[in-house]
């Protein structure tokens, strides 16, 4: 290996644990590796032999709080190849970087990690003299997700429903039923924005919550109720969708300002210019039509009156 490539492969390992969304760093001199990321992705855990010697007919053992097999490697024979004896909680979970041993390389990823993979990891060379060993402790963080079956107490899917709706608004109810720790709850639009809502009504019955929360939308979109458990890191939803009239074709050609509400829908979204233009079409043709209907409409009542007007002077 070039010195050139001995210098790059540092570099090397660093962009791959920053792209794994893995950090890590050694803490106060102790010599213990700290490696954090999120519940669900990639984990890599460092380990190199400190001569950075060919590793590939070497046996290396990695083990999590002192006790279970994570991967075992000796020779080109490992828990991926039909060696047994592999923790039931990593099967199928664990690789490691073949090509990367030549240099030393002994690291392993976690793939897809839980929380329960958090703990103290050692990567260790039995063999070598002296023996090497490098300690490693992993924190998996929890993340917001629906974690409804899983956890105890986590809020069920919240129960939307319209109570009441008029041309102009509508009133909509979502219902939390047994959750603890208590959620926070709140109504969201389609863009994600909070929307403002009347006072919770919340109800403590064994521990539990239960929580009716009302708001009241003026515009056709769809809404959400969101109950969100930040203790648990439990998030989950329903969704209800509201059409509002909103009188689009009130004396709209009495008034003349079909060009004005078709502009004002720009603010909306493509979406609603898209509504707006198939609306704006069908508005002007009701126009047209009711003119028409209106001049024919005129036109007969002149003649008549006219040919009543002829006969009075022929009498």
């Amino acid at each position: 290996m070039s010195w050139t490539t001995m210098k790059l492969l540092p570099l090397v390992c660093l962009c791959l644990l920053t792209r794994s969304g893995t950090t890590f760093a050694d803490e106060h001199g102790s010599g213990v590796v700290r490696v954090v990321v999120k519940e669900g992705s990639d984990a890599i855990l460092p380990c190199s032999l400190s001569t950075k010697e060919n590793a590939e007919s070497k046996l290396f053992d990695w083990k999590k709080d002192g006790g279970k097999e994570v991967f075992f490697y000796v020779g080109g024979f490992h828990y991926n190849n039909g060696r047994p004896g592999q923790d039931q909680q990593f099967k199928g979970r664990i690789s490691h970087f073949q090509d990367e041993l030549k240099y030393g390389n002994a690291s392993i990823i976690i793939r897809k990690t839980k929380v329960t993979d958090s703990g103290d990891y050692t990567c260790d060379f039995p063999l070598l003299q002296p023996r090497q060993i490098l300690k490693i402790q992993l924190v998996v963080e929890l993340t917001f997700r629906d974690r409804s079956g899983e956890i105890t107490g986590a809020s069920p899917e919240p129960s939307v429903k319209i109570l009441n709706q008029t041309q102009d608004v509508a009133l909509l109810q979502c219902d939390v039923q047994g959750a603890s720790p208590k959620p926070t709850v709140e109504w969201q639009d389609s863009a994600g924005n909070k929307l403002p809502a009347e006072e919770p009504q919340v109800s403590e019955r064994g521990g539990s919550f239960y929580i009716i929360f009302q708001t009241t939308v003026k515009k056709t979109d769809n809404y959400r109720c969101v109950a969100t458990q930040e203790e648990i890191k439990h998030q989950i939803y329903a969704e209800t969708y509201v059409f509002i009239s909103e009188k689009l074709f009130e004396d709209t050609c009495s008034r003349g300002d079909v060009t004005g509400w078709f502009f004002s829908g720009f603010s909306l979204g493509a979406l609603a210019v898209l509504a707006s233009l198939v609306a704006t079409k069908f508005i002007t043709v009701r126009c047209n039509k009711g003119a028409a209907v209106k001049r024919q409409r005129n036109r007969r009542e002149t003649e008549r009156s006219n040919g009543t007007s002829v006969l009075h002077q022929t009498v």
